[in-house]
């Protein structure tokens, strides 16, 4: 009797197990369908100051290749950027949490993000990134600058210390400039000490990826 009723409670498990399986790979498939979709229809069509494609795709494949799950990305636009990030991150378990000055674009990147099917996965701020980005908690293992160029020196220094270790800050349009914010924030990533910077040139607006030693 014993060993029937644990075999029958083993069985049991098993299909539970089965079953939850099956509905997560269901959700999977729906959600890559949905975001595919979204993808495929507006292709060529962000403006905005959003990431082309090629950009967009090499933040997603950074999240999967290091199982990056907090997620923060500076300067939503409209949702391009945060469409790839979250949609990484929703394979990984994570969350993003992203911030926009403008209210418009704000508007617009919550309604693709529902469109996409991501908004569950999304914590989209309105507000000043000056403001909201150095009160944030963290701890963080990936993180996107898309803002203002001017402030992206100022970002990484409120930010970093709430990296952990191996994650990764990256930042956008930093090809090609040796002069401005952006100047002043590649001289001071030479600066830090547990930071190992490359540089992906996808596309010509470059892209610095620095993850903590």
């Amino acid at each position: 009797m014993t060993r029937l009723v644990t075999t029958t409670a083993a069985l049991l498990l098993s299909s539970a197990v089965a079953l939850t399986t099956t509905r997560q790979t269901v959700d999977t498939v729906e959600l890559d369908r949905r975001v595919q979709a979204l993808l495929d229809a507006r292709r060529g069509t962000w403006r905005d100051l959003n990431v082309p494609d090629s950009d967009g795709r090499v933040l997603h494949d950074l999240i999967l290749e290091h199982k990056f799950t907090q997620g923060l990305e500076i300067g939503t636009s409209t949702g391009h950027s945060g469409i790839w990030i979250a949609w990484a991150l929703a394979k990984t378990g994570g969350r993003l949490t992203t911030v926009e000055l403008d209210p418009e674009r704000h508007r617009t990147a919550v309604a693709n993000f529902a469109e996409a099917g991501l908004a569950p996965y999304i914590d989209a701020r309105l507000g000043d990134a000056h403001e909201i980005v150095p009160k944030l908690p963290g701890p963080f293992d990936f993180v996107f600058s898309d803002a203002d160029k001017d402030w992206y020196t100022n970002y990484f220094i409120a930010v970093w210390p709430k990296v952990v270790r191996g994650g990764c800050f990256t930042a956008h349009n930093v090809s090609g400039r040796s002069g401005g914010g952006i100047g002043e924030f590649l001289s001071h990533l030479d600066r830090v000490p547990d930071a190992v910077t490359r540089f992906d040139t996808s596309s010509r607006a470059g892209i610095s990826i620095s993850c903590k030693r």
